[in-house]
């Protein structure tokens, strides 16, 4: 499937508005995307969990509401969670799973004489493969349709499809997007972990993407995080994803902090959930979807519409970084 098709279903389909896709067919581009990031602020007003929707005695102002605060005399690390908070490629992720399905589910059909079901965006997306190392997603989908396909190749047929290449094809045309159209990141999150890291806070990274590393780069990113794990780490180590909390354990293992002193960013709420599991100090859901409910009923502290509205207050010695303990300027 191209990015023209997948364009064409998102307004109905895809739970995170308009894409801005247009045409990709064969290579050539005539469109590039339009980011989440790039899209306009709200008025700055939320509901609190509980308002009645028709009633705006319970909206107020997101500073209003509760302490959008980052108190960095309690905390001394933030892990991130990189798609949607961070970058946004949540998009192009799915038009790369949607891709690979839809040509294995097709082919698949003509094969058995049965109907092809597409992979619909906005439930098969979020429920199965969304914030799952790449083989798990795989997985999940299939066995969502009772289809069940080998871990690898077997002797007798080497070419046969399996888990590793269904992932290994989502993951190429991921790729392929990426070096087309880029990778975009959300304006307000660099100037929050900049003022991080000049206050002293150690950050991180965690993703279930095998291309995390590439992704950073991409967005020009990767030097603002003192510890990344991804997709790949997830793999060679058997973490499993949210709402379990191994990569996030996983990270403040690697900076030498403690959970109950690590704040974790997530706009998911089963990534949400996975801190609150972990038992990690502050929990901040990011609502760039009409999740601000969900969020709070799956552990958040503080949910905000933007990382901008987060304030941070006091300072501490700087978390060790590198090996010297010394910030770099390339750091801010």
């Amino acid at each position: 499937m191209a990015l023209g098709s997948f364009a064409a279903e998102a307004p109905d389909q895809w739970p995170y508005g308009p894409t801005g896709l247009e045409v990709w067919d064969g290579g050539n581009k005539t469109s590039a995307p339009q980011s989440r990031a790039a899209e306009p602020r709200g008025s700055g007003e939320r509901t609190h969990p509980g308002a009645d929707a028709d009633n705006t005695s319970g909206r107020v102002s997101a500073m209003e509401a509760l302490d959008a605060v980052i108190p960095l005399d309690e905390i001394s690390a933030v892990i991130f969670d990189m798609d949607g908070v961070v970058t946004d490629t949540a998009f192009v992720h799915a038009a790369a799973w949607k891709r690979t399905f839809d040509e294995f589910l097709r082919s698949r059909a003509k094969t058995t004489g049965g109907r092809f079901r597409p992979f619909e965006l906005r439930e098969d997306y979020l429920r199965f493969v969304e914030g799952r190392p790449l083989p798990e997603g795989v997985r999940a989908f299939l066995t969502s349709r009772g289809i069940a396909l080998p871990e690898s190749p077997p002797e007798v047929d080497p070419g046969a499809t399996t888990i590793t290449s269904l992932g290994d094809r989502k993951d190429g045309y991921f790729l392929d997007y990426v070096r087309h159209f880029g990778v975009a990141s959300f304006p307000s999150t660099m100037p929050l972990i900049r003022e991080l890291r000049r206050g002293g806070a150690a950050t991180a990274i965690v993703s279930t993407s095998s291309n995390c590393a590439a992704i950073l780069c991409a967005a020009g990113v990767a030097h603002l995080f003192d510890v990344n794990v991804d997709g790949r780490e997830a793999v060679k180590l058997g973490l499993s994803g949210s709402p379990t909390p191994d990569l996030l354990l996983e990270a403040t293992r690697r900076l030498g902090v403690a959970p109950t002193v690590t704040a974790v960013v997530e706009d998911d709420p089963a990534g949400v959930e996975a801190g609150a599991r972990g038992g990690f100090g502050l929990l901040v859901g990011v609502d760039r979807s009409g999740q601000e409910a969900e969020l709070y009923r799956h552990g958040a502290h503080i949910v905000v519409s933007d990382l901008a509205e987060l304030r941070i207050t006091g300072t501490r010695e700087p978390t060790v970084r590198g090996g010297n303990g010394h910030h770099k300027a390339s750091d801010f």
